[in-house]
């Protein structure tokens, strides 16, 4: 690889479409909720946004939101991945930053973590694993998972902590690209809702 080479591994990062927990701000990971009907349309058009892109590898989250979006992105056999399931919000799931805030006042899952679920190391280890497979990859792969799971996949890639996805926000049925500034890793893309040139 000369000076001006970057690694030809990419992340391409998909967040599932919308569902009716995350319109209503509520915190989803093992719940598995279906797409809402936005949902389904806004999945479809991810399509659109990965038109021309060959992929070496498409990977999804095992729960339903993620493995449907795969499916109307025209990815029906994507490979379920357990490690891009969403943070795992224990006694917190299903309920909103607002009313867990009413017990734990200025509580966020960045600072605080969610009661009795995930730590952010367990999630750094996850994130960390799935960086490690693509990065064995000799091309882009995509990858279908959730949104703090996929911004913790952010700041990981930049060698960031894992609190330091608490600044790249992300829609749902958005995409990401995750590579290289020469042999830098690098943000190419965050939190495209429009179509990848």
């Amino acid at each position: 690889m000369t000076d001006h080479d970057a690694p030809a591994s990419q992340l391409w990062l998909v967040r599932h479409g919308e569902t009716e927990w995350s319109a209503s701000g509520r915190h989803t990971s093992r719940t598995d909720l279906d797409l809402t009907e936005a949902g389904v349309e806004a999945a479809r058009s991810v399509a659109d946004k990965l038109r021309g892109t060959s992929f070496a590898g498409v990977l999804a989250s095992p729960l339903l939101r993620a493995r449907r979006t795969a499916e109307l992105a025209g990815y029906p056999s994507a490979e379920a991945l357990d490690d891009l399931r969403e943070w795992d919000y224990g006694a917190d799931e299903g309920l909103t930053t607002a009313e867990i805030r009413e017990s734990r006042p200025g509580w966020t899952v960045w600072a605080d973590g969610p009661a009795g679920g995930e730590t952010c190391e367990e999630v750094g280890a996850r994130a960390d694993r799935v960086i490690e497979l693509v990065r064995a990859v000799d091309g882009p792969v995509l990858a279908f998972s959730h949104g703090h799971f996929s911004r913790v996949l952010g700041a990981r890639w930049l060698g960031l902590e894992v609190t330091d996805g608490a600044h790249l926000t992300l829609s749902t049925a958005s995409v990401s690209v995750l590579g290289w500034e020469r042999d830098t890793p690098a943000v190419l893309h965050w939190n495209h809702t429009g179509t990848l040139c």
